[in-house]
């Protein structure tokens, strides 16, 4: 009798710790412990998680995420304390009693597990506003590979076993983000400095500032369906015209408008493709004017001409602006009249444009509040007249922004949202924003091109481009801009590049005089042919090609082969851009996106797919120097007397070949490649179709009306080619084509479909040659053996046999 009343009194308590649950539309509500759980369904596949003290009342509305939840099927039970919400795709169970959230694949495996007792809830005084710093912790697999949370400059390819302080800065772009190979992604939605940790004892992130723990989780088969859960939420890549894909040059910095044209005459001169010139900073005149957005420098005497002269060589011009004004600007007079402008250091220091800076002198620039859409207003008012103008693309430094000086007061600082502290990581996201959607509320006729130093989740929506900052050149900077693009990348931005060349020459005293600076600008520029945007720029030496040496030359023969290159493989960038576009790909692609089932591939930090075709394996080691005694002093001189190689992983599950020489191999295994200056290894999977296009000077002088197909056999592939009018936002309304190509590697048959879709000046025939590679029979990167097959299509199906 005894035993079974002890055991009625533990019935009896268990049940009463359980507590109560509430079905909702999207999922479920429950509190558990004085903390409010809501769990949220968008779709199927993603579901966001709430927790906030149950007394705390507040409004959170996120700027990162756009979607709005769908009325989806869903099942809600109870079992014993186990509360199970269950989609389509997904299974989120909360215990009632602990109060912790586990998911679980549809299969009903479980692949993520909060850890017991890890939310919490610690009061903070936010600049007089009283709410909390929060902080969430998972138990991950022990062996499990997750990437992403931004761009970081450490090399690593799997970001465990390390601590993030997560603030935006010069060379470091955190998004709180992080995707697992397992299949699935995990988004804190906080602006805030966050800290994320990864240790034996849980995997977390901590934010200073929040009103709640708010996060998303999402499932997908693969990196491709959770990256592009990610976009689902946050929102889509709008396409970039095609010249963007072109050759780009700049430095630190064209001091006339005569410089900035010659660069432009010169390269057409040579006859070497140029479609994109920059305009760094200082072209408004002094420190005091900063960033007025005028041609104010009087080297700068007639920018309307400027910007006609650079038309009429058919190439482009972008142009710096920033998040910060001078004094002396109208900007600065009427955001200061709005209280839209911060007060913490930031650069320039000096009002002086002399070196180094005059602090007794200062510049009195601040900073502006992006989070204010008056403020947004406004800084669109000054930059429309540069847009009137005709330049066609937006370089915004100092995204971040730049914070000098820090002091924790200076996040008390107010802005629209609260204080600087509340939504800090935002900053980019906001201005960068800011000018996409002004201009696209004026101007359908030219897309919109912005070039930026930081980013945040949710900017891909935006027309943005993200560089990787103000890197220091060496051969490790270069090595750790492969991790950092492609840990970029799968935060599910799919826009990058980098500063080829290294932005500062701090290493190389003798700067281009240096042989081993020459082999790294030259490995930078081969990497960079391969990445979302190929652009040159640095300071302390000019980077324009003529600056190492002539036609010839090793240097400048390997610069022009390369910038050949890149023009060759357009059709295929493009098409690679649409698909980005259209569903939710990625153009850098870090190996875990197509072979996540090869274990040996998920941490090799120095190779990617460019598209879903081509394997490249940067050279980042200098091969062509040695030391040379010169007295006291030991200096590096070049030495080409043997030809080095490089080791390069193939992937298992695929047949690979070279693209040099059409030699085939299988996946799985390693592979030596002769590497001298004008080589780098690529490999292309089996399956792929590869078109090559027309040399050109710059990206629309010539209609693809003739093209080269290359087919690499041994797998069924398909690819798509995508053409519309190179610019204008024509193409959301339909009006573009696609064209694709199956190949059936067992019948040895080709089908071309029929073409769908149209657009003004589309081609209504043309010409494909068609190659099947082979050993010795792929050519170099501009022609090859002659085709198997030449056709005259018209739009309609073909089918060729092999």
């Amino acid at each position: 009798m005894r035993l079974h009343l002890i055991l009625l009194f533990l019935l009896i308590a268990i049940n009463t710790q359980a507590q109560s649950w509430q079905k909702t539309n999207e999922g479920a509500k429950v509190t558990v412990d004085n903390i409010a759980i809501e769990i949220a369904f968008f779709n199927p596949s993603t579901v966001r998680i709430i927790k906030s003290p149950s007394d705390s009342s507040f409004t959170q509305k996120s700027l990162s995420v756009i979607a709005t939840a769908q009325k989806i099927k869903l099942v809600s039970t109870q079992l014993n304390n186990i509360l199970t919400v269950k989609s389509e795709d997904m299974v989120v169970k909360c215990n009632l009693v602990s109060g912790v959230i586990s998911f679980y694949n549809k299969a009903g495996t479980v692949i993520l597990n909060e850890k017991e007792n890890s939310a919490s809830f610690k009061p903070f005084n936010d600049a007089g506003s009283n709410t909390f710093t929060v902080e969430q912790a998972y138990v991950l697999d022990k062996d499990e590979a997750i990437y992403g949370l931004g761009q970081q400059q450490r090399g690593k390819m799997i970001q465990r076993n390390l601590t993030l302080n997560m603030v935006q800065g010069n060379t470091d772009d955190y998004v709180p983000f992080f995707l697992s190979a397992k299949g699935y992604g995990l988004f804190w939605d906080n602006y805030s400095p966050t800290v994320f940790t990864d240790n034996a004892q849980g995997t977390s992130f901590r934010s200073e500032v929040g009103d709640c723990i708010d996060y998303y989780f999402m499932t997908g088969s693969n990196a491709d369906g959770v990256i592009s859960c990610m976009r689902n939420l946050t929102g889509k890549a709008p396409m970039f015209p095609l010249w963007t894909y072109g050759f780009f040059q700049s430095k630190e910095r064209y001091k006339s408008q005569d410089e900035l044209v010659g660069v432009v005459k010169k390269y057409r001169q040579l006859q070497v493709p140029l479609d994109g010139i920059i305009q760094d900073w200082q072209y408004w005149g002094s420190n005091y004017l900063w960033n007025a957005m005028d041609f104010l420098n009087e080297e700068f005497p007639d920018s309307k001409k400027m910007v006609n002269d650079i038309h009429d060589l058919n190439a482009h011009v972008t142009i710096s602006i920033w998040n910060s004004f001078g004094p002396q600007t109208k900007q600065y007079r009427e955001l200061d009249s709005i209280k839209a402008l911060m007060n913490f250091n930031t650069w320039p220091q000096s009002g002086s444009t002399l070196w180094p800076p005059k602090r007794d002198y200062p510049s009195g620039v601040r900073v502006y509040d992006p989070f204010n859409p008056v403020a947004r207003d406004v800084y669109w008012k000054y930059l429309s007249k540069m847009h009137g103008l005709g330049i066609d693309g937006w370089w915004m430094d100092s995204s971040e922004p730049d914070h000098l000086d820090f002091k924790p007061s200076d996040m008390d600082n107010k802005t629209y949202l609260g204080s600087f502290r509340k939504v800090r990581n935002a900053f980019p996201l906001m201005t960068v924003g800011g000018v996409y959607t002004h201009q696209r509320a004026v101007d359908s006729s030219k897309r919109v091109f912005i070039l930026t130093r930081s980013a945040f989740a949710g900017q891909q929506r935006y027309g943005a481009n993200t560089w990787s900052g103000d890197v220091t050149a060496s051969w490790n900077t270069l090595r750790n801009q492969v991790s950092a693009g492609l840990n970029f990348s799968l935060t599910g931005i799919p826009y990058w590049n980098s500063d080829i060349g290294g932005f500062f020459l701090n290493n190389f005293r003798k700067k281009l005089d240096d042989p081993e600076y020459r082999e790294l600008y030259v490995r930078w520029l081969e990497f960079g042919t391969f990445c979302p945007m190929m652009r040159s720029h640095g300071a302390d030496a000019p980077r324009e090609i003529y600056q190492f040496g002539k036609k010839g030359d090793r240097s400048y023969d390997a610069i022009e082969k390369y910038i050949r290159l890149r023009y060759s493989l357009l059709p295929y960038i493009y098409s690679a851009s649409w698909d980005v576009t259209a569903n939710n790909s990625s153009m850098m692609r870090a190996l875990v996106m197509d072979f996540a089932h090869d274990k040996n591939a998920l941490d090799i930090n120095d190779q990617f797919m460019f598209g879903k075709s081509v394997m490249v394996s940067p050279v980042t080691n200098a091969m062509y120097v040695k030391p040379v005694a010169n007295g006291r002093d030991t200096s590096m001189a070049e030495d080409f007397s043997s030809v080095k190689t490089k080791e390069t992983y193939l992937p298992a599950g695929a047949v690979w070949y070279d693209f040099w020489t059409g030699e085939k191999f299988a996946g799985g295994k390693k592979v030596m490649k002769e590497t001298p200056l004008d080589i780098i290894p690529l490999y292309i999977k089996a399956g792929s179709i590869l078109p090559i296009g027309p040399q050109v000077q710059f990206a629309t002088e010539k209609k693809w009306e003739s093209l080269d197909m290359r087919i690499y056999p041994g797998a069924d592939g398909k690819f798509v080619l995508y053409e519309d009018e190179n610019d204008n936002y024509n193409y959301e309304k339909g009006m573009y084509s696609t064209i694709s190509f199956d190949w059936n590697d067992k019948k040895k048959l080709l089908t071309i479909e029929d073409r769908k879709g149209m657009f003004p000046g589309m081609l209504q025939s043309r010409k494909f040659n068609i190659v099947i590679v082979s050993n010795n029979k792929a050519g170099s990167e501009n022609s090859f053996t002659p085709s198997d097959k030449s056709i005259t299509y018209t739009g309609k199906k073909v089918m060729l046999k092999f």
